[in-house]
């Protein structure tokens, strides 16, 4: 871990029409969105990835119109985590690393696998799992030179400088409260992902490896509410505790899309906690 560990925050995805007008320009080409949103926060999730594989010139270009300091969370597959549930997943998983994730290079962050509602603690599907997830560039790489030829468009399978990679996962049943659950993911070094749900899903907040990954989903209603300043401020002071002094990573990223309220909270928690991004518009 670096001396001083950071703290991004970001939203999860950027591309939704009602922004338009409200966080983005009204001029501004729906091309340039994410350019202009990596000037405002230092972060933000892909999740075009778990619904469909991506393609390289997409990473590579994702990589081109943001900062050098910026970072990508990667959201899973959910042909992983919802249709096959995690069993029998080498060659899904494959597919997934091929499909042009590792052209991000220096700017890969955490890899987010959300977990269905219906899915229950279940150790020994999670130990084969964790087996399989790569926890560097070049194990990502070798893993996905086992791809077959469902892989839309040309692999890509250069691991660049090894780098470690990181891995959360998002639960959402509740057998996952039990102390079993906890410890298998502290043995992993997997984040268990702090998720607020307006309650719809259980609300964890155990820290289980070296970095805390964090998603808001709105607290009142999910997807829609947006944070009060004083909420926003009790999250900050929670964000300052997991940070621990500038010891571990933190990553947070705000899911309520609906009403444009999540990049404003996440510019209004990034000043609160005094995160700057790389640049202001």
């Amino acid at each position: 871990m670096r001396a001083i560990a950071e703290i991004r925050i970001g939203t999860s995805g950027w591309r939704y029409p009602p922004w338009r007008g409200v966080f983005y320009p009204l001029k501004l080409a729906q091309r340039r969105e994410l350019e202009y949103l990596s000037r405002r926060m230092n972060a933000v999730e892909i999740n075009g990835s778990f619904y469909s594989l991506q393609r390289p010139e997409r990473y590579r270009a994702w990589f081109e119109e943001t900062p050098a300091d910026f970072l990508f969370a990667v959201k899973g597959g959910r042909f992983i985590t919802h249709m096959k549930q995690l069993r029998d997943v080498e060659t899904a998983l494959a597919n997934f690393y091929a499909s042009g994730v590792l052209a991000l290079g220096a700017k890969l962050g955490p890899f987010l696998w959300q977990l269905p509602p219906r899915l229950a603690f279940d150790p020994d599907r999670l130990e084969n799992f964790f087996a399989l997830l790569p926890r560097t560039t070049t194990d990502a790489a070798q893993l996905a030179a086992k791809h077959d030829d469902k892989l839309k468009g040309t692999p890509y399978l250069e691991a660049g400088a090894r780098k470690p990679l990181r891995h959360a996962l998002e639960v959402r049943h509740p057998s996952f409260a039990e102390p079993a659950a906890k410890k298998l993911l502290e043995e992993h070094g997997i984040a268990l992902v702090v998720a607020d749900t307006a309650g719809k899903w259980p609300f964890l907040e155990d820290q289980t490896a070296d970095f805390a990954y964090v998603r808001l989903h709105g607290d009142e209603e999910l997807y829609v509410s947006g944070y009060s300043d004083q909420a926003l401020r009790k999250w900050a002071a929670k964000i300052r505790d997991w940070h621990d002094g500038g010891r571990r990573d933190v990553h947070v990223y705000f899911d309520n899309d609906v009403k444009v309220e999540a990049p404003r909270n996440a510019e209004c928690l990034a000043d609160l906690l005094g995160v700057a991004p790389i640049t202001r518009q």
